[in-house]
């Protein structure tokens, strides 16, 4: 399959799975889940989906709660997308923001003690 094809239709479950959590999901945890990204594989069996979270919950559980509500996602996925065969869904988290966030206050630290000095 195409890579533009590929692209196109990881971009549409990163929509669409936004959409879901936005407007669907009842659960708090859930709530606070962002999707980053998404890749396909070539054969389309599976989707790693790739999420941040804000608020005070643990990776471990938020991990959790996402496997455990995956095979709701896809069903919900499977009736919004056109595609022949919805792919697994397999949730990654990002650790880019975290790690952007590090950076800043590396940054911010040694701002503050250049203005100390």
């Amino acid at each position: 399959m195409g890579s533009i094809k590929l692209s196109r239709i990881a971009s549409s479950i990163t929509r669409e799975l936004s959409r879901i959590f936005y407007e669907e999901v009842h659960n708090e945890v859930l709530k606070s889940v962002t999707i980053i990204d998404t890749k396909v594989t070539n054969d389309l069996s599976m989707a790693k989906v790739y999420y941040t979270f804000m608020g005070d919950y643990d990776k471990i559980k938020v991990a959790e709660e996402l496997k455990n509500a995956s095979s709701f996602l896809r069903c919900e996925l499977a009736k919004n997308i056109d595609i022949r065969n919805t792919p697994e869904l397999r949730f990654v988290y990002d650790e880019s923001t975290e790690y952007g966030e590090h950076i800043e206050d590396i940054l911010e630290e040694i701002n503050n003690e250049n203005k100390e000095k």
